[in-house]
């Protein structure tokens, strides 16, 4: 038995950092948003044990610290299915460690996989939780959309979809320590938060416009000397026409959105010529499971 699922990347049109829980990890307000640009995972199963993985990205593991390898195991182990050899071979584009969910992804697409080919007959609901064993984004990863995240990012509420337009994502050179970042944020003194009340009615009204003006991710005013950069990119993709831009997730990624081809055309050119991993692509507003 075999199977190709596509393993979509993230962006989040606002980011907010409400409070640190006793627990030690923080309260997120996000509104997720699911883009067209994917990893391929394609999956087999044969009969024998474990699970063997490879993929275009030779320094990636290919054992148990992978999460897609992960989500094979919780899958068998939560269902308590008798076990079966699986390979996954893992085709990447979405940029590694760019705050993009992209490994999450991958989770989620495997398991929604090996529901497929197996025939376990899981909801949407049961898919998430069992994402949400593998990590806060899986959850999200397994159904898509647009999405209003809170918690650690594993409490969702489904929004109205973002209106079709095109999104141009960059991701610099350097890379972002998610911890260090957290550690910068004090709840008590953020300056700036994302109009998040303001964004969902944008997307209530279906206003392109209304929503890219209020993206924003509070994490851009701690990243100290990287954050030069960062404000650059924005600014290539503002002046080229971008309606909005924003760093993702913890970064270091930041993405535009065009209500026009053209100048969507333009801003990938212009940073391409500076940035390798550099996309142009769309929202995705289909339905995942």
């Amino acid at each position: 038995m075999e199977l190709t699922v596509k393993a979509y990347g993230k962006i989040n049109l606002s980011l907010d950092v409400i409070r640190k829980l006793p627990s030690g990890f923080h309260d997120m307000r996000m509104v997720m948003e699911t883009v067209e640009l994917h990893d391929n995972i394609h999956i087999t199963i044969s009969e024998g044990e474990g699970v063997t993985m490879e993929s275009n990205l030779p320094f990636l593991p290919s054992d148990s610290r992978n999460i897609a390898v992960k989500a094979v195991h919780v899958f068998f182990e939560e269902l308590s299915l008798p076990k079966k050899h699986v390979a996954i071979k893992l085709h990447k584009r979405i940029p590694v460690a760019a705050g993009m969910a992209g490994g999450s992804a991958n989770a989620a697409a495997v398991l929604r996989g090996l529901n497929t080919l197996l025939e376990t007959g899981l909801s949407k609901e049961e898919l998430m939780c069992l994402g949400e064993k593998l990590g806060s984004d899986v959850p999200y990863c397994v159904i898509g959309g647009t999405q209003l995240a809170e918690g650690r990012g594993e409490v969702l509420t489904a929004l109205p979809p973002l209106p079709d337009c095109h999104i141009v994502i960059c991701k610099p050179k350097f890379s972002i320590s998610t911890p260090e970042l957290f550690s910068r944020i004090d709840c008590n003194k953020i300056r700036h938060r994302p109009d998040t009340g303001g964004l969902l009615h944008g997307l209530r009204t279906r206003s392109l416009s209304q929503v890219a003006m209020r993206l924003f991710n509070v994490f851009e005013d701690v990243l100290a000397d990287r954050g030069r950069e960062i404000g650059q990119i924005k600014s290539t993709l503002l002046h080229a026409g971008a309606s909005g831009a924003a760093m993702t997730g913890t970064g270091p990624t930041v993405f535009g959105l065009f209500d026009n081809e053209a100048d969507a055309n333009l801003a990938y050119a212009q940073l391409k010529e500076h940035y390798r991993e550099t996309f142009l692509t769309k929202n995705y507003s289909e339905s995942l499971v």
